[in-house]
């Protein structure tokens, strides 16, 4: 199985919070943002309300004054229809995007339909006060009341639009704090997770250092035991540069041992044989020629053992040599 880099996981963790996060601010700055919208929204919707009793009041003030200035009439009605379609349709100069709620859009179909017919009795009630005699005076008396009439019933169902606009203002609210509140868990679940994986690094790293820290520990004349790690690669690869390094160690500690056990083994057998040649020896006495050929048979003997015991010595310096070199690294 391929393992990660410490490296690999680190810039991995990092990208993810770092998306996550940003991830977040742009979630929030756009639903701040869509608050604002809403706000403008209400603010449109409460400013009908009250346009209609502008309108209403205008009406009657213009009914017993017997007044023909249509100006503020005018401009209320106006105000009041580019509203409507501000609220019906959207409006790309103020940046404002048609609702996809049913019910309020359900609800602005029901203010347009009174709208239109309080509005047909306000231009009706402007063409009988132009006229003014006494056959419209009653006319405009009727049409004033039934203005009246119909102006509570709007106000009530713009009343009931602002509401509707203001609990969808409720609802991204609590949307918003369920978010925030969401991220802020996944956030401290990201931090726990962080710092697990951290923790196993560090964990791993103390693993290596406790393992050359049991290498300087060991008896010269001992075996080093490898180590098993389950790790990142980097971590691994020393892990594996160790474990290279000490078995080869024990390679050349059990080759010199076996060597200098094998030196000795065969320095005692010479000695063995020298031992039986003076004992024959000792018993050809008699024979001048084959003592001189016993003594330099004798002499070659003597010559081999000193020899294999100089051998010997040379792989016991090996020996410690090696373990010189043993100690220097553990050392190290």
């Amino acid at each position: 199985m391929k393992k990660n880099t410490i490296s690999t996981k680190i810039k991995l963790l990092g990208a993810i919070i770092s998306i996550f996060m940003i991830t977040i601010l742009v979630t929030i700055i756009h639903l701040n943002n869509k608050n604002k919208k809403d706000a403008i929204v209400i603010n449109i919707a409460g400013k009908e309300r009250m346009l209609t009793q502008k309108i209403s009041k205008n009406i009657f003030y213009l009914y017993h004054n017997n007044n023909k200035n249509f100006s503020e009439l005018d401009l209320a009605s106006s105000e009041f229809i580019f509203n409507l379609n501000t609220l019906k349709y959207g409006n790309e100069l103020l940046n404002i995007e048609r609702k996809s709620n049913e019910d309020i859009n359900t609800q602005i179909y029901k203010v347009e339909l009174l709208w239109n017919d309080f509005f047909s009795k306000v231009k009706e009630f402007k063409n009988l006060i132009i006229i003014n005699n006494d056959d419209s005076d009653k006319v405009i008396k009727n049409i004033v009341q039934s203005i009246y009439n119909t102006n509570n019933k709007l106000l009530e169902e713009v009343d009931y639009l602002v509401s509707l606009y203001i609990q969808h203002s409720q609802h991204k609210n609590d949307y918003i704090k369920k978010f925030q509140y969401g991220s802020a868990f996944v956030i401290f679940l990201l931090i726990i997770f962080t710092f697990l994986q951290l923790k196993s690094i560090e964990d791993n790293a103390k693993k290596i250092l406790d393992f050359t820290k049991k290498i300087s520990l060991e008896e010269n004349d001992s075996r080093l035991e490898t180590i098993e790690i389950d790790a990142e690669k980097e971590i691994v690869e020393v892990a594996d540069t160790l474990n290279c390094f000490v078995n080869k160690i024990n390679k050349a500690m059990d080759y010199s041992s076996l060597a200098v056990k094998q030196s000795q083994n065969a320095s005692l057998k010479l000695e063995e044989i020298t031992d039986e040649f003076d004992k024959i020896l000792s018993n050809l006495n008699q024979s001048n020629e084959i003592s001189i050929h016993l003594n330099k048979s004798e002499d070659m003997v003597i010559e081999t053992t000193e020899n294999l015991i100089s051998s010997t010595k040379k792989l016991e310096e090996l020996k410690a040599e090696l373990d010189k070199l043993l100690i220097v690294c553990k050392n190290k």
